[in-house]
C-alpha cells in the first residue's frame, strides 16, 4: 500500500527544480527558496501564485570558465519546462566553489 501511494506523489516545483539542477550541475550547494507569497497579486502572475517565484543559489564546478550570463542561461535552459508550465521568475546566484568566499 505504501509503495503505490508513494508512486502517486506529485513532486512540488521546488523538488523538480532541485532534481533537475542537481542532476545536471552536480552542485555542492543548492538552495531553492519559494518566494511566491511575496508576489501574490502581481500583474504577471495568472491565477494561483503558488510556486511561481523562486530564489536559487547554486555552486557548481561546472560553472568554471563561464561568465554570469552563460551561467544563468544554463539554469534557465535546464528549467525550460518549468518556465513553460507556470514558473514566472527566478533570482539566480550561480558561483563556482572557488568563488564561495568572495
Amino acid at each position: 500500500m505504501m509503495a503505490s501511494r508513494a508512486a502517486n506523489v506529485v513532486l512540488s516545483r521546488a523538488n523538480r527544480m532541485r532534481q533537475t539542477l542537481q542532476s545536471a550541475l552536480e552542485a555542492s550547494v543548492l538552495e531553492i527558496e519559494d518566494v511566491s507569497y511575496q508576489h501574490a497579486g502581481h500583474a504577471g502572475v495568472k491565477g494561483d501564485a503558488n510556486e511561481t517565484h523562486f530564489n536559487v543559489k547554486i555552486v557548481s564546478s561546472k560553472f568554471e570558465g563561464q561568465n554570469l550570463v552563460k551561467r544563468h542561461r544554463v539554469v534557465y535552459d535546464l528549467l525550460a519546462d518549468e518556465l513553460k508550465s507556470g514558473l514566472h521568475a527566478l533570482s539566480i546566484v550561480a558561483k563556482t566553489p572557488k568563488e564561495i568566499g568572495s
